[in-house]
């Protein structure tokens, strides 16, 4: 039976559908059978970050409205063989789709997967909304400014008022020398605020917008520091003890607890 998680924020643009890309891979390089749900109904753009965008042909919303089985809708990624996408609806008219249909597409998935990652839109739109209905688990993607602390700490409150008992933070684009310097806050002031479990860090890498760019997560970099923040996260998802990776200079690394 799947691990239903979703992969959210308290806001836009601090990289929950990077992060969901890059940990699909890294759950699928550790040998786990992995679906991908973009639930950013009608602004879908997952497909887009894993270089499946051309071989989308069906949606959710095909699926539920009868139009495709569920199989003809999954797209296998081309490089790892045990990670699938399923689609965004491509309409922004949502009001037909419910969310007992969601749940039932999500129930069919589960015995054929060992993970179910649902890319959460931020705030509490319909697709949070629906994800929050479906998933055991959440994700929530931070980074360390004010802001996105205060919006996070919202999301989490709803998530909690919805009884959801596991909540953990990844921490994203977290760069040292800011942290050194001031600039932003430390993973440990951070994840005081928001009084929950930092299950791993990613650290600000430039290849990070490359690989977005090119359809390559950069997860299947296996040899760079930041795939290995991935593997950390996957590892310890599995329940396994893992050391996060150290940052180019070890003098860095001691200062993101300060």
């Amino acid at each position: 039976m799947a691990r239903v998680i979703m992969i959210t924020s308290g806001k836009g643009g601090v990289g929950k559908t990077t992060v969901c890309a890059n940990l699909g891979v890294a759950l699928a390089s550790l040998g786990k059978k992995v679906c991908l749900i973009d639930m950013d109904l009608g602004l879908k753009n997952l497909d887009v970050m894993m270089g499946l965008e051309n071989r989308v042909f069906y949606d959710l919303k095909d699926v539920v409205d009868g139009r495709c089985p569920l199989s003809r809708a999954m797209v296998q990624d081309k490089r790892c063989g045990n990670l699938f996408l399923l689609a965004a609806c491509r309409s922004v008219n949502l009001s037909r789709l419910r969310l007992e249909e969601v749940k039932a597409v999500i129930a069919q998935l589960q015995d054929s997967f060992d993970f179910i990652l649902l890319d959460s839109p931020a705030g509490i739109e319909k697709g949070f909304q629906y994800a929050m209905a479906c998933a055991e688990e959440a994700l929530v993607v931070v980074q360390l400014d004010i802001a996105a602390l205060q919006d996070s700490d919202r999301v989490i409150g709803i998530l909690m008022r919805e009884g959801k008992k596991r909540i953990r933070l990844v921490m994203n684009r977290v760069n040292p020398k800011y942290i050194e310097k001031g600039i932003s806050l430390s993973v440990r002031e951070a994840a005081d605020w928001l009084g929950l479990e930092v299950i791993g860090l990613i650290y600000e890498d430039e290849n990070l917008i490359a690989g977005n760019n090119r359809g390559i997560p950069v997860a299947l970099k296996q040899s760079s520091v930041t795939s290995q923040c991935y593997t950390v996260i996957a590892q310890r998802l599995l329940g396994n003890k893992a050391v996060m990776p150290k940052y180019r200079d070890r003098t860095w690394f001691s200062k993101l607890f300060g």
